[in-house]
């Protein structure tokens, strides 16, 4: 009797329908295409300091708007809510995050990451659930 190849079996999510989303388990993280890493993330001050994008001095001393006016030219970030002082990091045009490494799909400020990063997907659109996709 001839031996059949195992069939992996892929997970296919997206973004925008979050019935497609797979509760989440501690080893997706391992073989997922970082599709957390295409949905927009809001940071606060904090985050960017940790990132390294602002000094602590200049955090402390200087308006969140004229930060926010130099990290968009930057184009660290797309968008500052003044009301919220919340900032969106930029995305490259495929929809990553701009800290995203195409090639690996690893975050390159794993280590500094913002809370957003850190706390998915406890937070997040689906909290407990995550946009998973096989690599």
């Amino acid at each position: 009797m001839p031996v059949v190849p195992h069939k992996k079996l892929y997970h296919i999510s997206t973004l925008e329908n979050l019935d497609t989303w797979a509760r989440y388990k501690q080893a997706m993280c391992m073989d997922c295409q970082a599709t957390c890493c295409t949905m927009p993330v809001e940071v606060k001050l904090p985050d960017l300091v940790r990132i390294g994008v602002v000094d602590p001095f200049e955090a402390e001393h200087e308006a969140p708007k004229n930060i926010a006016k130099r990290l968009e030219k930057a184009r660290v970030i797309r968008h500052f809510n003044f009301k919220t002082s919340v900032f969106t990091l930029a995305q490259r045009s495929s929809g990553d995050c701009i800290y995203l490494d195409a090639e690996t799909r690893l975050c390159t400020v794993y280590d500094r990451r913002p809370n957003t990063c850190r706390n998915h997907p406890k937070i997040g659109p689906k909290p407990g659930f995550c946009a998973y996709r096989n690599r």
